[in-house]
Parts: C-alpha cells; structure tokens; sequence
C-alpha cells in the first residue's frame, strides 16, 4: 500500500552574500520559489542612495517544501550563504510570524515609521543611558535618514549644547515643553521657566 505524502511547506530564513538580497530573491523566483523579501523605504543621506532597504539586511524567507527540494538547491544557489539553521538543521518559520513581519512592512509603506516621532521640536526629554545619563536636554530634531536626533543638553548655567544622540536613549521628562527661539546668529535661545 502506498503512503500518500503532501507537501510540507514551510517557510525557511535564506542568507544572502552581503547586499545580495534582492538578486538572490530574483534568482530564487526565477527558479520557482515563493519568496518574501521584506524591504522598506528609508531616507538616506547621500540623494543618489537607494531609498528602500532591507527590513532585515541579509535575509530573505522562502516557501518551500524542504524534503521536496533539499537543502543543496539553496546552499549552492548563487548570491546565497544558505539557509539559517537551528540545533544543526533549518530552521522553520512559522507563518504567523511571516505574516506578522508582512503586516508591519505594509504599515510601514503605509506612512507609517520605523521609528515614529514620539518627539516634537522644543519637547523637554532626559537621556536615560550612556555618557550623559541623567541629563535633561530640549528635543530639537531628527536627523534624515538615522536613527540619532540632535538635541539640546543643558549643561551649567542653563547653556544649552547641540548634541547628537541615539532616539532610543531618551524618554520624555515629565514637564511641559519650552519654546525654543533661534537669535540671529542661529544660536538657539532658551527662555527660563
């Protein structure tokens, strides 16, 4: 009597060579391949830069039946490192998770951000760790195309110093917010509460 086996599709994480992802994907397509290559708009500094990035550098999923098509087509497929193991053997991923990553790209290309701005111009933050932990500083602007801001550190006798700082190290400092005006010489000036 023969057994009859389905298709185990599974979705599986495939390496890519550095900054290969999208021909690996075209060429895993190409080859028949169901393949998620979750990517997102950015702004980079240089203008001439591409304005979309790999939501996870390096990695792509692919759907496939694994038994069916064996680790070796992906090991030796061209601009590929292989697959992602675990415990010596590929790594599954379940497609609740893939879906998940699916909807967050979609929100992002959506409007929404990878980092939104939980900051406005003048807001009151402290930084909460790192060099100057403790320190309260005015939020003064997000830097194009990084995760880092400027803000303003209150430093001795209420003078307040440009600084650039990762966004994830602030928190907001409780109070209200302070205007901040720009003098003629572009320095910034700071009423006193």
């Amino acid at each position: 009597m023969l057994q009859r086996v389905e298709a185990e599709l599974r979705w599986y994480v495939l390496r890519s060579k550095p900054r290969k992802e999208s021909a690996l994907q075209h060429f895993a397509r190409q080859n028949g391949h169901e393949v998620f290559f979750p990517s997102i708009p950015i702004r980079p500094v240089n203008p001439r830069a591409s304005r979309i990035a790999p939501y996870f550098p390096g990695y792509l999923f692919v759907h496939t039946d694994l038994h069916a098509v064996g680790e070796a087509a992906f090991h030796w497929m061209p601009y590929s490192a292989g697959l992602v193991r675990v415990g010596g053997e590929p790594g599954a991923v379940q497609d609740l998770v893939v879906r998940g990553i699916a909807a967050r790209v979609r929100e992002i290309w959506g409007g929404g951000d990878l980092l939104p701005d939980r900051f406005r111009h003048g807001d009151r933050v402290v930084v909460r760790e790192g060099a100057f932990e403790g320190y309260q500083a005015l939020f003064d602007a997000r830097l194009p195309g990084t995760e880092r801001v400027r803000v303003l550190l209150k430093m001795l006798n209420d003078r307040y110093v440009p600084v650039e700082i990762d966004l994830e190290l602030l928190e907001r400092d409780g109070e209200n917010a302070l205007s901040v005006q720009r003098s003629a010489r572009g320095q910034p000036s700071v009423p006193r509460p």
